[in-house]
């Protein structure tokens, strides 16, 4: 089992564990009262920083109530936290996009992350043809 330094920016959150004992994604809650109005852009502070482990990085998405209860869109979609960003001062946020008035408090569940292993080193060779057939379309769903 690894273990995380981790350093609350306040004692107002509860601490960090697995969503509700029943996932491996960890539930991210906002450190200060903030009002939105519809169209504000605003970084939700989430109260904490870490050491993540060598060779690992932080996904960070939002929760599948968050559009719901508060109206806000995760402005980068996903958010990538390497393991760089490690310092006292580094208090990690979520970026969000305010499609409606709303009001987040303090403790509001308000994003989820989960750690993963760095992508390994890669090489890219190029090639003329590739040695599967044609699936067509786009994505996984194969209709153009």
């Amino acid at each position: 089992m690894e273990t995380i330094r981790i350093k609350y920016f306040t004692d107002q959150i509860e601490p960090l564990d697995y969503i509700d004992g029943k996932s491996d994604w960890i539930d991210l809650r906002a450190a200060e009262e903030m009002v939105l109005h519809t169209g504000d852009f605003a970084l939700v502070p989430l109260g904490i920083a870490m050491e993540l482990p060598e060779g690992y990085e932080a996904h960070v998405v939002p929760r599948s109530s968050t559009f719901k209860n508060w109206g806000l869109l995760q402005t980068n979609s996903m958010g990538v936290i390497d393991g760089s960003y490690c310092g006292d001062n580094d208090m990690w946020h979520v970026p969000v996009y305010a499609t409606r008035d709303t009001v987040i408090h303090v403790n509001d569940r308000i994003a989820q992350f989960r750690i993963v292993k760095n992508q390994p080193k890669i090489r890219f060779e190029k090639t003329e043809h590739l040695h599967h057939a044609d699936r067509g379309g786009f994505g996984s769903t194969g209709m153009s």
